[in-house]
C-alpha cells in the first residue's frame, strides 16, 4: 500500500472515529439529562434510557457521514443560494426521515414493542427534532468547509505575498549589479587609452565577480564570509583602477563570519566609499571595514577617511536599494546609518538581527 492511499485510510479512520466520538457524547448527556429529569416525578430505570438514548445517537452516526458527503457537494454560495437552500431543505426532510426509520426499527432490539401506531406516534413526535439535527449537521459541514476555503484562501495570500517579495527583492538586487557593471565598465573604457594592460587585468577581475554573482542568483541572503569574497573581487577590481591609492583594512569579528547578511550588500556601501572617498583624491586613501556582533545584531561598518558628507547628502541607487533590501527582509529592526565618521570621513554602519546559516534555507551552499 502507498504512503498516500494509508494517509488517506488513517484519515478515514479518524473521521469515524470523532463522528462515533460526538455521537457518543451526545447519547451520555441526553441519557443522563432524561433520567435525571424524570426521576423527580417518577422511579425510572437508567438502563433504558441510556439505550435509547445510544440509539437514537448511533442512527445518526450511521447517516452522518451521507449528510456530511451531500452537504459538501451542495454547499451554499452567493451565486447558488436560490436553489441550494430549498435544495438542502429537502434532503434536510429525506435524511430526518430515514433516521426515523432506522430509530423506530431498531426499538425492539433495545426491547420496546413497535407497532403501526408506534411508528405513527413515534413520527409525529420525533419528526421535527430530526429535521432540526439534520439541519444542524449540514450547519456543521458548512462550517467545516467555509473555514478550509478560508485557509485556502489565506495560504494563497501568504504565498502571494511571499512571492512578491521575493519578486520585489530580486528587482531590487537586478537594479544593483548593472549600476556596478556600468560603473566598472566605464572604468575599462577610461583605462583602454592608457593603460591596456590594467584594462585586461580589470576586465578579468569583473568576469570573476560576475562569475560569483551569477552562482548566488535567487538567494537573497549569504554568509558574511562569503560576502566577503564577494567583496574581495569587487576591491581587486577597484585595486586594478587606484593601485598603492587604495588602502583597504579590515577588522572581521570571527563569530559573525558564519551569519547571514543580505546578497551583495556590502558592494554599494564600499563603492560609495571609493567613489567619494578615494577617488576624488590624487593621494588616495584608506577604507576600514568592520564586522562585530553584540547584544543580537550583526554591525558591519565601512569608512573612508576622506572629506565626509557636505551638506545635505542624497543617496544614489545603490544605498537606497540597499535601504530597501533591508527594510523588505528583516523589517524595522534593521539599520542603516550614514552619516560622518567619529574621526573624519564617512561612516556607513549596518545593523540586521544575527541569524547563523544553519537555521536559514536560503544561505548560502
Amino acid at each position: 500500500m502507498s504512503n498516500g492511499a494509508g494517509r488517506h485510510l488513517r484519515w478515514i479512520a479518524l473521521r469515524a472515529l470523532l463522528i462515533w466520538g460526538a455521537w457518543t457524547l451526545y447519547a451520555l448527556f441526553v441519557s443522563s439529562q432524561s433520567y435525571l429529569s424524570r426521576a423527580y416525578n417518577s422511579r425510572i430505570e437508567l438502563g433504558p434510557a441510556v439505550k435509547y438514548a445510544f440509539l437514537d445517537a448511533y442512527s445518526w452516526a450511521l447517516l452522518t457521514p451521507l449528510v456530511f458527503l451531500v452537504a459538501g457537494k451542495l454547499v451554499v454560495r452567493r451565486a447558488n443560494w436560490w436553489w441550494v437552500v430549498p435544495a438542502l431543505f429537502a434532503i434536510a426532510i429525506m435524511f430526518a426521515v430515514a433516521h426515523l426509520n432506522i430509530f423506530v426499527r431498531g426499538l425492539p432490539w433495545i426491547g420496546y414493542r413497535v407497532n403501526v401506531r408506534t411508528m405513527q406516534a413515534m413520527f409525529t413526535a420525533r419528526f421535527h427534532a430530526d429535521f432540526l439535527t439534520c439541519v444542524v449537521l449540514i450547519g456543521v459541514r458548512h462550517s467545516i468547509e467555509y473555514y478550509q476555503r478560508y485557509r485556502i484562501r489565506e495560504l494563497k495570500a501568504s504565498q502571494l505575498e511571499a512571492r512578491l517579495a521575493q519578486a520585489q527583492l530580486e528587482v531590487l538586487k537586478m537594479q544593483l549589479q548593472p549600476h556596478f557593471l556600468f560603473n566598472t565598465l566605464h572604468a575599462i573604457s577610461a583605462l583602454m587609452y592608457r593603460d591596456v594592460e590594467s584594462a585586461d587585468r580589470m576586465v578579468t577581475r569583473l568576469s570573476d565577480f560576475l562569475r560569483l554573482a551569477i552562482d548566488s542568483s535567487g538567494v537573497q541572503e549569504v554568509t558574511l564570509k562569503r560576502e566577503m569574497e564577494f567583496l574581495d573581487k569587487y576591491l581587486e577590481i577597484e585595486q586594478v583602477r587606484f593601485g598603492e591609492r587604495l588602502d583597504v583594512r579590515r577588522s572581521i569579528d570571527v563569530a559573525a563570519l558564519d551569519l547571514l547578511v543580505p546578497n551583495l550588500v556590502l558592494q554599494p556601501l564600499v563603492e560609495n566609499a571609493v567613489r567619494h572617498g578615494i577617488a576624488p583624491r590624487a593621494a588616495g586613501g584608506r577604507i576600514e571595514i568592520s564586522a562585530s556582533v553584540a547584544s543580537d545584531f550583526l554591525t558591519v561598518e565601512v569608512q573612508d577617511d576622506g572629506a565626509g558628507p557636505c551638506g545635505e547628502m542624497r543617496e544614489g541607487v545603490g544605498l537606497s536599494n540597499t535601504r530597501a533590501r533591508l527594510a523588505q527582509l528583516y523589517g524595522a529592526v534593521a539599520r542603516l546609518e550614514l552619516g560622518a565618521g567619529a574621526q573624519g570621513g564617512f561612516l556607513a554602519r549596518l545593523s540586521i538581527p544575527a541569524r547563523p546559516a544553519t537555521n536559514n534555507a536560503n544561505s548560502d551552499r
